[in-house]
Order: structure tokens, then sequence, then C-alpha cells
């Protein structure tokens, strides 16, 4: 059995999701104790507890913790993953229902399935947050992380058909993946030239003014950098209240994605602002992948070593990132190089040079 400290690195929820998509897809039993200790709420919440079901699902894993605030958990697979339709609800993890990231659901079982030995196509319904701080948002999903794995092999794409903001949560994406067996690797080193900048404003049960002033407000703040940037601004279906901003940089060979959404007593300006800063600062750098691609590539990355060496560059180094390459390197035995300091543009290669 691996034994994983939950509480190294960024102390979160991105120890126990990389460690379960390598258990699954390993079929190796797993012990983590100290779940997410670096956080104010440690142990499983709504989302984790989600994911913990989520992957015991698809590979018939034995489970003992899988309780909310639950700090310790056992993870026995009991065969290899197997595709099928899958419905995994956040919602119901919790009496009171929840947020909970389903894009982080379905990050941990996204490379098991898609990796599944038995083949087949696999349809996962996910319920709760669809647009949650904290975590990918949908756009994110189906615009930067999917496409840059669509090269490296992986056949998946989602829909969105609810919004789910935080706090009310209600939102639903639907998500298919096509398993076939490996990944290749990838090299994302040179970005190109910027082709687009795009992004989408948007707000729910709010006055449509707000999401106006957000579109409005990162034309102009880009403008000023001489990019110009196309954006649309939506009044959307959702549960609750809810208001945010995503950008997209298109470049050459990869996109990039960055996010930002609105509270009470934010102004709708500065929710804009804090997006573009994040854009802007990743422009700036002329690295390939933004911070969260980045740390999004390791695991997937790692996967298809046997095949070759993956590298890329980033514009920011994070904790998420050496996190996730440190899980890494209790499944597989893997060469990762980690060129840079944390907070800083840097390199990652994963494999033999």
């Amino acid at each position: 059995m691996i034994s994983i400290d939950g509480s190294f690195g960024e102390g979160g929820g991105q120890v126990l999701r990389t460690s379960l998509a390598l258990a699954a897809i390993t079929g190796q039993s797993l012990h983590i104790y100290n779940v997410r200790a670096g956080r104010a709420k440690p142990g499983l919440q709504a989302q984790h507890l989600t994911s913990v079901r989520a992957a015991a699902a698809i590979c018939g894993a034995q489970l003992e913790g899988d309780t909310l605030n639950s700090q310790s958990l056992v993870f026995r697979p009991t065969r290899p993953s197997q595709a099928g339709d899958y419905i995994f609800d956040v919602t119901k993890a919790r009496a009171s229902g929840s947020a909970g990231a389903t894009t982080l659901v379905l990050q941990t079982v996204l490379l098991p399935l898609a990796l599944a030995p038995s083949g087949g196509q696999s349809r996962i319904t996910l319920r709760g947050g669809t647009h949650a701080p904290f975590s990918p948002p949908f756009p994110y999903i189906k615009h930067v992380f999917l496409p840059t794995l669509w090269k490296m092999g992986l056949r998946a794409e989602v829909e969105l058909t609810r919004y789910g903001w935080y706090p009310a949560g209600g939102g639903e994406i639907i998500a298919k993946v096509r398993a076939n067996g490996e990944l290749a690797p990838t090299v994302l080193t040179e970005r190109g030239e910027l082709r687009q900048v795009w992004g989408t404003a948007a707000v729910s049960n709010l006055p449509s003014h707000i999401a106006q002033r957000m579109a409005n407000r990162a034309v102009n703040v880009l403008k000023g950098a001489d990019i110009a940037a196309r954006m649309e601004a939506s009044h959307v279906e959702a549960t609750g209240p809810g208001a945010g901003i995503f950008l997209c940089a298109e470049y050459e060979h990869g996109a990039a994605g960055f996010t930002a959404y609105g509270r009470k007593g934010l102004p709708s300006e500065q929710v804009a602002g804090m997006a573009c800063d994040d854009l802007l600062a990743h422009h700036q750098s002329d690295a390939a992948a933004d911070p969260h691609l980045a740390d999004q590539l390791v695991l997937p990355a790692a996967l298809s070593a046997a095949r070759g060496t993956s590298h890329w560059t980033t514009s920011c180094i994070t904790q998420h990132l050496l996190t996730n390459a440190w899980v890494v390197h209790h499944f597989l035995d893997v060469p990762i190089r980690i060129t840079g300091n944390q907070g800083e543009p840097g390199q990652i290669v994963i494999g033999e040079p």
C-alpha cells in the first residue's frame, strides 16, 4: 500500500485527487493521512468526498474513511477502471448541499477512464459547482485543458447544461470520454504568436449591467496593453446569484485561460481587472503554459513517459505543480525535472532527456 502525507506541499485537495487518479490507473492500494491538513477546514469536504467515491466507482475500490471531515482515507482498487455511464453529484455529499467544483471531480476520473484497458466510451454527469473559486471553471476545461490533452491523444468533450456558482451550486456538466489506452508526450515550449483574445462575462440573478461592465473593463484594460479582445456579456440561468469573467488567450501552439469572480462589495471593474492582470503577467513572460495548465500537465505527461519526453515552459511555478510532481513520484518511476523558483517562470521536463 502506498502511503501519502496529505499535508505535504500545498496540503490541499491536489494531493488527494492526483493520488486517487494514480491509484485507479495503477491498481495500487492507497492510504492518505493528514488529508487537507493545510486548509482552514481540513479533511474531506463535499467535493473531495465526491471525488473519492467517483474514483472508487470506476475501479470498484474498497473504501475506509470516506466520510465528511475525515483526515484519513484507505482506497483499495479491486479491478481496472471501466468505461460506463456515471453520475457524480457533489450536492449529495452533504445534507445541506454543496457548490463543490464538478471540474475537479472530472479531473480525478478523466485519465483513469481515458486509459481504461477495456476501452469504450464513458458518459459522466457531474452536478454541483461549475464556476467556483480555487478550481478551473467550465470554460477553462473546455477551451484550455482538454484541447491540450487532445494533442496528447486523450479524446474527451464537455457540455455545460447549467451554471452553478458558489455558494448555491446547482450546475451540471456532461462529459464524454473515449478510452484509447495510451497517451503521447507533449512539447509546449514555444507558444507562437498571439492569435486572439476572447472572453465571457456572465451573471445570474443579478442586474445584467454587471456583466457588461466587466466586459467593457476587460476590453479597455487589454487595449491599453495593445491587445484587442472580443468580449461577450450575458445573463445566464442558475440556481443562485453569481458573477464572473473568463479570458482566453489563443496562441499559435496553445491557449491560456484566466478567471475572476465577483463578490459582494467588489466592483465589477475590479473583477475584470484581476483577470486581465493575470493574463498580462502570463503574456509578458513568453512562456507557453499558464500556471494552472503547468501543474495539470504533470500527470498525463508522467503517464506518457514510456513513449517519450514531455517538456513545457510556464509563466509561474506554483506549489500545486511541485506538489503534483511529489505525488507522482510515489506511484511512477519517472524522471521529473522542474527548473526555476516557485513564483517565477520555469520549465518542466518529464521522462528521459
